[in-house]
């Protein structure tokens, strides 16, 4: 398979913007791109969205690809028609100023360490730790290297969900007093054991995503009581029902997260409830905004109505603002503070280790 024919199956992924190339940026220990791209190399890719972020990175205007470290048959196998080459790990660190962290999650804060260790820019994929101190560790390491460590949520540039938070942090749905978030799914059998590993199931996996947007929307919740439990519809020890209440000091936040749910994606919905109206997203992708006032507030008028909104493409977004961040040296839109925070309220709705 060819290039083109390659980013030709990369269904809803557009191309990202261009950037200018006057400016290149250096790595320690390394030339500028000669192309004036950034040198974008994959660690690992093992995670469910590694496929997704490699079109993207195959498509960008911004990158040029160093190459995939891994060398697992099973990988080699999956992108075995994909044009980018197989490297190995002391070439990718020695020559890639951008590292994106798509391995296992068990893998994720060595991987991200030694990335930032070699003086890369990290994009690290969801969850990225399986605790809090280690990532701690990982946030503090890339503020003394001067890099940027950018998290793999990919509904932070979600037009939908940010219309929704827009609509709530103005004031527009009133005094925001409930949140409601799904994210289920239906994974095969063979998955089950991967996700196992870790206490919080699929809390840890999936519930991650809506996490994200209700924590850096309500702030620190007050308590966290999360509920792991499981189907019992088969023979392990997978959290595979699961839910957290977020208690804050005048609203509730609930994020659930199961498997198995047939055209669970379909179901996929955030609800955000004021005192003057509510938005819900359902599904999320493509994105279904519907929001319902009591008196008209910012762009919206009163009564319910169905909002269009623009396509959306996992990952592209933000692989564009990290390009764009690196370039013009500005920080990251979403805050290392914030990062620290949603991590925090993870591991807590995980009853994982969160000191």
């Amino acid at each position: 398979m060819n290039r083109r024919s390659f980013l030709r199956s990369s269904l809803g992924l557009g191309a990202l913007a261009s950037f200018s190339a006057s400016t290149a940026v250096t790595v320690i220990g390394q030339e500028p791109s000669r192309s004036g791209l950034l040198r974008l190399g994959f660690l690992g890719m093992t995670h469910p969205h590694a496929a997704g972020k490699l079109k993207a990175v195959l498509n960008s205007k911004a990158y040029d690809l160093v190459g995939i470290c891994d060398d697992r048959n099973s990988v080699r196998q999956r992108f075995a028609d994909s044009p980018a080459s197989f490297v190995s790990r002391k070439h990718l660190l020695g020559t890639a100023e951008v590292v994106a962290v798509e391995s296992d999650v068990e893998n994720h804060a060595a991987d991200a360490r030694a990335a930032l260790e070699a003086g890369c820019h990290v994009h690290l994929e969801k969850a990225p730790t399986a605790s809090m101190r280690s990532f701690r560790d990982l946030v503090d390491l890339a503020r003394s290297r001067k890099r940027l460590l950018q998290m793999g949520y990919m509904w932070r540039y979600h037009p939908a969900i940010n219309a929704a938070l827009e609509a709530a942090r103005n004031g527009w749905l009133g005094t925001v007093y409930r949140v409601r978030a799904t994210i289920n799914t239906d994974i095969p059998a063979d998955q089950r054991a991967a996700l196992a590993k870790f206490r919080g199931g699929m809390m840890f996996e999936l519930g991650a995503h809506l996490i994200d947007p209700v924590v850096r929307l309500l702030g620190r919740p007050e308590t966290v009581t999360a509920h792991l439990k499981q189907t019992g519809t088969a023979p392990d020890n997978l959290a595979d029902n699961t839910l957290a209440v977020f208690e804050y000091p005048n609203a509730l936040a609930t994020i659930s997260s199961a498997t198995p749910q047939p055209g669970a994606s379909a179901q996929r919905s955030l609800e955000i409830q004021g005192t003057n109206g509510t938005v819900r997203i359902s599904p999320l992708e493509q994105p279904v905004f519907r929001i319902s006032l009591a008196r008209a507030a910012g762009p919206y008028p009163s009564g319910s109505q169905t909002v269009p909104m623009p396509p959306y493409a996992r990952y592209v977004p933000e692989l564009e603002d990290l390009a764009d961040a690196i370039r013009s040296g500005r920080p990251l839109r979403i805050t290392p503070e914030e990062d620290l925070l949603v991590h925090e309220s993870l591991m807590r709705a995980c009853d994982m280790e969160a000191d």
